[in-house]
């Protein structure tokens, strides 16, 4: 008789490089979705009032699957969902090229809702993370996969930034970068494949045993997993900073260039250090989450991002753009760490995926009615009304969070329910 698998002999640490590097290509493309998707329908439509329409419609699409892929996870595994986001995000990046260089809005917004599906999957890659590691280091362990999103912003900057220089805005200059992406998400795709086992049988490995002995109990209803104590006070914060984080960064690529007058190629280092911002110090903030609780994590994450967002009007240098978009990604890297770790602390493997697809589901339909409004904000009043009215949006957050009655962040599932 084979003798059971146990979680030491797991390649943990492997799987956790090759979901970092995974996260690393998204988060290269993701810079270039931030850095021209408002430009290239604004170049394709020509309607420069719906600025913000194109991030939204990536965002709505990314909220829409992750709502989907999570409940897909907790079913088939984290593993073929997670590569078909890239497949889907691939395709989707193709799509949006072929659309600038035909003029097409409708092939572009074909794209965009592509790519936000596929990235919709993939961004789920924290709770393969979560999977793997005890509660006691699971603010690290998700820590760990995000950390190859410090690589990504390196790599986009590295692989865009050329192909923007010396180039004048123009629908069919868009084509290129957008293809250049679909092959990096291709890439994403084969070293997901390269996971092997799936995170979820890592994660029922090391889950308790029924306290009757029996089989494992059925995953609770998400209105159940909602109840439960802590979870409510994460999903507040979680969807503040990653809507008010999203709508800014989509949003900045038109603030620098069109409001501030810089060339496109400048937009490329300053996404780069809000990608430094957002993962760079994610295993220092890991580990401080695991030491300092969940809850004043996630306070202390909003009111760094409100502070980053409400200085934004008084600069329109670059370096000084990139100060403040690097403390808003590290204000969000708190609190998002946070609220990730939260959540998988309180649900059990096969209801993580549905509760953390749901809060990527409301951050960012969320972050798509902010990137929508702000960009009407931003056209008719200026970078001061969306600089002021996002760091109104962290900071309420605050208060209703500590309103919120909440037990010890690592408590067992099994504690919450008792």
């Amino acid at each position: 008789m084979a003798e059971p698998i146990s979680v030491e002999s797991m390649p943990i640490r492997r799987n956790t490089l090759l979901l970092a590097a995974s996260m690393g290509v998204l988060s290269a493309t993701l810079q270039l979705v931030a850095a021209v998707a408002s430009l290239t329908f604004v170049l394709v439509s020509g309607v420069t009032g719906l600025l913000g329409l194109g991030p939204a419609i990536f965002l709505a699409s990314s909220g829409v699957s992750a709502q989907v892929a999570g409940r897909m996870m907790d079913r088939f595994g984290r593993r073929p969902v997670i590569a078909a986001g890239f497949l889907v995000g691939a395709g989707g990046a193709a799509v949006t090229g072929l659309g600038a260089r035909a003029v097409s809005t409708v092939v572009v917004i074909c794209g965009f809702v592509l790519i936000g599906a596929g990235a919709g999957a993939v961004t789920l890659v924290r709770t393969a993370g979560g999977d793997m590691y005890p509660p006691e280091r699971r603010a690290r362990g998700i820590a760990y996969v995000l950390s190859g999103a410090v690589f990504g912003a390196v790599l986009g900057p590295a692989v865009f930034g050329p192909i923007f220089a010396g180039r004048h805005p123009a629908p069919a200059e868009m084509t290129v970068p957008w293809l250049a992406a679909g092959g990096l998400m291709l890439v994403g795709l084969a070293l997901v494949l390269a996971v092997r086992p799936d995170p979820l049988q890592i994660a029922k490995l090391m889950a308790p045993a029924e306290p009757d002995g029996g089989p494992p109990a059925p995953a609770a209803p998400l209105r159940e997993l909602i109840g439960r104590p802590g979870v409510l006070a994460a999903l507040l914060a979680a969807v503040a900073s990653f809507a008010v984080m999203a709508s800014v960064m989509n949003l900045t690529g038109f603030v620098v260039v069109d409001h501030h007058h810089h060339d496109q190629q400048d937009v490329f280092p300053i996404i780069g250090a809000h990608v430094l911002g957002m993962y760079a110090l994610v295993l220092v903030v890991g580990s401080l989450v695991d030491r300092i609780g969940r809850p004043p994590a996630l306070v202390g994450g909003l009111v760094v991002m409100g502070v980053s967002c409400a200085l934004l009007f008084t600069v329109d240098s670059v370096p000084g753009t990139a100060v403040l978009l690097f403390g808003l990604g590290v204000g969000w890297n708190l609190s998002f760490v946070a609220a990730s770790a939260e959540l998988v602390d309180r649900t059990r493997p096969v209801e993580r995926g549905k509760l953390l697809g749901f809060s990527e589901s409301l951050s960012a339909g969320s972050a798509a009615a902010l990137a929508l409004l702000g960009g009407v904000a931003l056209d008719q009043l200026g970078v001061s009304a969306l600089a002021f009215g996002s760091a109104f949006l962290v900071v309420v957050p605050v208060v209703l969070i500590g309103r919120i009655r909440r037990r010890p962040a690592l408590a067992r599932v099994a504690d919450a329910e008792a």
